[in-house]
């Protein structure tokens, strides 16, 4: 698979840097051990089995990010401010993922993969009065997910 994704500014992207690390530090599971090159704050938009062509993106974009949220197994960010432009490319692409559909996608940075169930709730206590983040998105890439390399777009 292909994936469509967006890049934060320098300050946002270091922002959520910092909340990996906060998570790290207490013990918790988080990206900020994840040590692959392509590894860095995003937000997918969507993922085709085809390398994509999106349409033009209006980037940069305005984008908030906030506050922590379990989504499955995972501890995000909510991200609001990109839904037309995700609709955009979703219909653009005629993506095929069920979780990219305009009605079900559910747009967010991820902070930590597989959580344990029962410590989704202290994470979420560490960044409690987390304020939300105001930023933009500025580029975009793919990642495919077979040879786990990034391609700007």
């Amino acid at each position: 698979m292909h994936t469509v994704e967006l890049l934060l500014d320098d300050a946002l992207d270091h922002a959520v840097r910092v909340l990996w690390s906060r998570l790290h530090d207490a013990g918790l599971p988080s990206l900020a051990t994840h040590r692959h090159l392509t590894n860095r704050p995003h937000v997918t938009l969507t993922s085709t089995p085809a390398p994509p062509t999106p349409p033009p993106l209006a980037l940069p974009a305005p984008v908030v990010l906030g506050p922590p949220v379990s989504l499955g197994r995972a501890l995000v960010l909510s991200v609001s401010g990109l839904e037309d432009l995700q609709h955009l490319v979703w219909s653009a692409l005629g993506a095929v993922s069920p979780w990219h559909t305009p009605d079900a996608w559910t747009p967010h940075v991820s902070l930590a993969l597989n959580l344990p169930a029962d410590r989704h709730s202290e994470a979420r206590t560490l960044l409690s009065g987390l304020s939300p983040l105001s930023g933009l998105a500025v580029a975009a890439r793919s990642y495919d997910t077979a040879s786990r390399t990034v391609t700007a777009l």
